[in-house]
């Protein structure tokens, strides 16, 4: 979502849906409602975004792509000319490309925090997964990774070691 209002009339639907099923079922039940950082506009805007969810998930995958405006399933037919060339350090699609995507993240942070100074900060993607991802998350403040189950092992190892690093 790269507009406020468009997250605004979807948090009403979740509320609205959530009281339902709590007078249906007789219980109370705590959520958080927030959405995922995708595309720069997004980002640009998370000042305003904050106003109203309460945590960002910063969906990787798709915000490397828009931001360096390269499709991931292109990426093998340039990315080894790219790596040969020193373009690129690493794949940014296998390592979070902190200069380009992790600046936006860091400003999406600060304009977040700025806004509403206890929302909750992640990823979700195969970066999640990566341990240079995890480690640059950590400096960040972010507050989880998520990663497909294959990779926790490895999320977790990176996470105790950017903790003890600290």
């Amino acid at each position: 979502m790269g507009f406020p209002r468009e997250l605004r009339l979807q948090i009403n639907i979740v509320r609205r849906v959530a009281d339902e099923v709590a007078a249906e079922k007789k219980t109370k039940f705590n959520y958080l409602v927030g959405t995922m950082i995708e595309v720069p506009r997004a980002a640009l805007v998370t000042d305003e975004i904050a106003r109203d969810a309460q945590f960002f998930s910063f969906g990787t995958n798709d915000l490397t792509q828009t931001t360096l405006g390269m499709s991931r399933d292109d990426s093998g037919s340039f990315l080894p000319a790219y790596a040969e060339l020193d373009i690129v350090e690493t794949n940014p699609f296998a390592s979070i490309d902190q200069k380009g995507v992790g600046k936006l993240m860091e400003m999406t942070r600060d304009l977040g925090r700025k806004t509403r100074p206890d929302i909750k900060l992640g990823i979700c993607g195969e970066h999640g997964g990566e341990p240079n991802s995890v480690k640059f998350c950590h400096r960040l403040g972010l507050d989880y990774v998520s990663c497909s189950p294959f990779r926790i092992p490895i999320a977790r190892l990176a996470a105790a070691q950017a903790a003890l690093a600290k």
